[in-house]
């Protein structure tokens, strides 16, 4: 078994190595430009995205398809990954993690735009979307799109559920002793009572959920920031300075160079915001609107708030903190900067970490439903849904580092006939585009 981990995690190593992030930030800078600096509308995009408006064909309003991305996108990620990002790759990290987010919109902006236009309505009403039918409806390439829903129901289960579940877990367990078992009972039943319903149900949830759960963590990282504000400036200037030339040994810290800030600065900012891995596509293929375009600037705003807010406030406060220095690690290392705040900032963190997971197991259960019943048909909806509650509590109990190769390594994988779709199908993305804002003007 050892072998095994040891086998899958150099092959995750692998695939998640520079080629991937090369064409990943690739694709960011291409589709940015080839798109007029499609960033420009954020501020619109931001505006039309709390609107709850019913239009057009769909099963859910674009806010309901936007917090439902959101769920899945802002997770362990964002406070684990950014701890880990600035551990190995030094404070820099934190700014090309930044970048990828800014980049990334336009590639979560195309992604959208494809699936929503090639989406396909059902018999009963609902909608499937996503990048198997882009690239089967789009590119005539039906085996593509089978590879890639199978990447993402194998995706989906790891990371988006067993994963996850054992986070949850593990975390209650090593903070306040509570049984696995018991921990894994509880989130089973709630995990079951929002899925059976689909994606309205899940939708619903969300749209509670995820702006609550980021705000109150929003507010801990504003806190911790008056709280050293005196330092900011030269936080500031330390993560600037050290994206370009590195920075050397400091305390309990060993170092790193420029190379280094920018190879975890990417690799977890992409990680993270999933611009490019062609998941987040899939729910905003559900919404109800009136054109391809209106829906993928509302999903592009997912990156936003994903990255260029949540995980820049994350590194922002850990490398204010001066925790980084101690040598300190992922969430321990977040949680020595959230200490700052007594008795109540680590349990904002708990509470963080704890809802972060939970919302990403509720998005993730719609990835994986959609990616097997575009395998299997509308008969597999049912049962993948039961399979879903049944490995949550699996996960919970369960040892799972092979999972997790497993996992990581689709999830890496997902991105490649996503990126083919993206690139191939830009010219597509480009028309649709300048048809609407000129329809605008």
């Amino acid at each position: 078994m050892q072998s095994l981990e040891s086998l899958l995690s150099q092959i995750a190593d692998l695939v998640w190595g520079v080629p991937l992030l090369v064409a990943l930030i690739g694709t960011h800078l291409f589709l940015t430009f080839r798109l007029g600096i499609i960033q420009k509308h954020l501020p619109h995009a931001i505006r039309i995205s709390f609107t709850r408006s019913h239009e057009g064909t769909g099963e859910i309003s674009h806010f309901g398809a936007l917090v439902t991305a959101l769920a899945a996108t802002i997770g362990t990620g964002n406070i684990v990954g950014v701890s880990t990002a600035v551990a190995m790759g030094g404070p820099g990290a934190v700014l090309w993690m930044w970048l990828t987010g800014v980049f990334g919109i336009a590639t979560k902006y195309g992604e959208a735009v494809l699936s929503v236009k090639y989406r396909v309505l059902k018999e009963d009403g609902t909608v499937a979307g996503g990048p198997m039918y882009v690239l089967e409806k789009g590119l005539g390439m039906k085996w593509l799109g089978v590879i890639f829903a199978i990447f993402t129901v194998v995706a989906s289960f790891g990371i988006g559920n067993m994963v996850q579940a054992n986070s949850i877990s593990t975390l209650l367990q090593a903070k306040y002793q509570i049984s696995p078992w018991l921990s894994g009972a509880v989130l089973t039943v709630f995990t079951g009572v929002v899925i059976i319903g689909g994606i309205k149900s899940i939708a619903r949830v969300c749209e509670y959920l995820v702006p609550f759960m980021a705000a109150l963590y929003l507010v801990g990282c504003v806190v911790l920031l008056v709280m050293g504000h005196h330092s900011i400036a030269d936080t500031i200037g330390v993560i600037v300075s050290s994206a370009f030339s590195g920075q050397a040994a400091l305390g309990g810290f060993a170092g790193a160079g420029a190379r280094e800030a920018v190879r975890y600065g990417i690799a977890r900012g992409l990680f993270s915001n999933e611009s490019g891995l062609g998941s987040a596509p899939i729910v905003a293929a559900a919404a109800q609107t009136s054109h391809p375009v209106r829906q993928a600037l509302i999903s592009s705003t997912g990156t936003f708030w994903d990255t260029v807010v949540v995980c820049a406030a994350t590194g922002i406060v850990v490398v204010n903190s001066g925790a980084w220095t101690t040598g300190l690690k992922g969430v321990e290392l977040t949680n020595a900067a959230f200490a700052d705040i007594p008795h109540v900032g680590p349990l904002v963190l708990s509470f963080g970490l704890l809802t972060f997971v939970f919302s990403t197991i509720l998005g993730w259960s719609y990835y994986g439903e959609k990616a097997l019943e575009y395998l299997l048909g509308s008969r597999a909806i049912k049962p993948c849904r039961w399979l879903w509650v049944v490995a949550v509590m699996v996960g919970s109990v369960a040892s799972l580092q092979v999972v997790w190769s497993f996992a990581d390594i689709a999830n890496a994988l997902m991105a490649v006939p996503n990126l083919v779709a993206l690139l191939l199908l830009s010219p597509v993305i480009a028309s649709e585009t300048k048809e609407y804002f000129s329809r605008r003007e």
